[in-house]
C-alpha cells in the first residue's frame, strides 16, 4: 500500500456559476412554502430499523458500532442507488439528522427522475425522501440528471458532487412543500407545473438548486464529498473514484467561509491542498485531526475496505461492508458513518474514529 502523496491543487480551482439558479429557486419559493429540516423530519413517512437484519456486512469483524436499514421497498429497489452521505455534525447546527443521496438508475429505460435526498432522524428511526430539482425563472422546474456520488452539509448549504463539472449547491432553508399549494402531492408520473398543479413524481418536498461551482479547467473529477471540522478554517473535502489497473485518484480540500460558501476571490475558489490517494477505487474520504479515512470499493462478492492513516504513513486496512460509499463524521459520538449501495445489502452504518 502506498502513502498519500501531495500533488498540485491547481486542477481543482473552481469558479462560481450561479447563473439563473438562485432566481429560479426564489421564483418557485413564491408559490410553495419553505419547510425547515426539522419539519421534513417530523413529517417522515418511512421507518428505518435500528440494527436491522442485513446482508451488507457479511462476516465483517468487528461488526459496525451501529447501523440502520431501510424499508424493504428502498432496500430492494433497482431504480434508485444510494451514494452520498452527510450529517448535521458536518453542518455544525440544527436537529440531529443524516442526509443520503440516491441516483436514478432504472433497469428499464424511462424518463430521468434525477436524484433524491433521504432525511433520516437517528433518534426516531424515521426518514423521508425529498426530490432535488432545477428551477427556472419562469417558475418551471425539472429533475436533475446526476450521479450525486457525494454530498456535504455545511451551515445551510448542501454541496453535491457533480462528477465532471464540480459542485452543485442547495439551500436547506428552502426545502419546498407541494402540499402548501394543493391538497395532494401531484401525479406520481409527472414533474413540474402541469394542469394547474405542482408535480414531483409523488414526492411531497422538492429542493431546488441555488448555486454551482464549476471547474475552471476540465479534467478533475468529483466523486465524493465531506467536511473536515477539525481544521482551521473548516474544509470541504472532495476526491476522485478511478478503477483502472494501477490508477489512483486525487483528493482535494477547499477552505470554507463562515457563511457556508467556499472561500473565494472574485468568484474563484482555489483548492487549499491536494493529494494522490494511496490506492484506487476510493468511494469516500474524510480528514479528521490529521487522520485520513478512505472507503474503498470491493465487488458485489468481496467486501470493501476502510483505509486509515495520516498523510505521511502507509494506511491501515480495516474490514468494511459490501459496497461502501461516501463518508461523514458524527463527532459527538466519535464515529465515522457510511452507506452501502447494493440492493438487499443497503445500510447506513458507523465504525469508531
Amino acid at each position: 500500500m502506498l502513502k498519500l502523496a501531495p500533488v498540485s491543487p491547481a486542477p481543482f480551482e473552481l469558479r462560481r456559476k450561479t447563473g439563473e439558479l438562485a432566481e429560479g429557486a426564489a421564483r418557485l419559493a413564491q408559490d410553495l412554502e419553505a419547510a425547515p429540516v426539522a419539519k421534513v423530519l417530523a413529517d417522515a413517512n418511512r421507518t428505518a430499523s435500528r440494527r436491522g437484519s442485513t446482508a451488507a456486512f457479511g462476516q465483517m469483524k468487528p461488526q459496525p458500532a451501529d447501523w440502520f436499514t431501510f424499508e424493504d421497498s428502498d432496500d430492494d429497489t433497482r431504480d434508485w442507488y444510494p451514494q452520498g452521505l452527510t450529517c448535521s455534525s458536518d453542518a455544525g447546527s440544527g436537529p440531529d439528522a443524516f442526509i443520503a443521496s440516491w441516483y436514478w438508475k432504472p433497469e428499464l429505460a424511462t424518463e430521468e427522475r434525477g436524484i433524491r435526498l433521504t432525511f433520516l432522524d437517528p433518534h426516531k428511526g424515521r426518514y423521508r425522501h425529498v426530490l432535488a430539482v432545477t428551477a427556472r425563472p419562469d417558475g418551471g422546474y425539472s429533475a436533475i440528471d446526476l450521479h450525486a456520488g457525494g454530498i456535504a452539509w455545511y451551515r445551510h448549504h448542501l454541496y453535491v458532487a457533480d462528477t465532471a463539472r464540480g459542485l452543485r449547491v442547495f439551500d436547506l432553508r428552502k426545502i419546498l412543500d407541494l402540499r402548501s399549494a394543493q391538497d395532494d402531492t401531484g401525479d406520481r408520473n409527472r414533474i413540474g407545473r402541469k394542469g394547474g398543479k405542482f408535480h414531483a413524481y409523488g414526492y411531497r418536498y422538492v429542493l431546488p438548486q441555488c448555486d454551482a461551482w464549476r471547474l475552471v479547467t476540465l479534467g478533475a473529477r468529483f466523486s465524493f464529498a465531506s467536511v473536515d471540522r477539525s481544521a482551521d478554517p473548516d474544509l470541504l473535502v472532495c476526491g476522485e473514484y478511478v478503477d483502472g489497473a494501477g490508477e489512483r485518484g486525487r483528493l482535494a480540500r477547499w477552505r470554507l467561509a463562515a457563511d457556508g460558501t467556499l472561500r473565494h476571490r472574485d468568484g474563484l475558489a482555489a483548492a487549499h491542498d491536494a493529494y494522490r490517494a494511496p490506492a484506487g477505487k476510493i468511494q469516500g474520504a474524510v480528514s479528521h485531526k490529521d487522520t485520513w479515512y478512505l472507503s474503498q470499493a470491493g465487488t458485489g462478492a468481496v467486501r470493501g475496505n476502510l483505509l486509515v492513516g495520516s498523510a505521511d504513513e502507509e494506511p491501515e486496512t480495516r474490514a468494511y461492508p459490501f459496497g461502501p460509499e461516501d463518508l461523514t463524521v458524527w463527532r459527538d459520538k466519535k464515529q465515522i458513518w457510511s452507506i452501502t449501495e447494493y440492493p438487499r445489502r443497503r445500510a447506513l452504518f458507523a465504525v469508531p474514529l
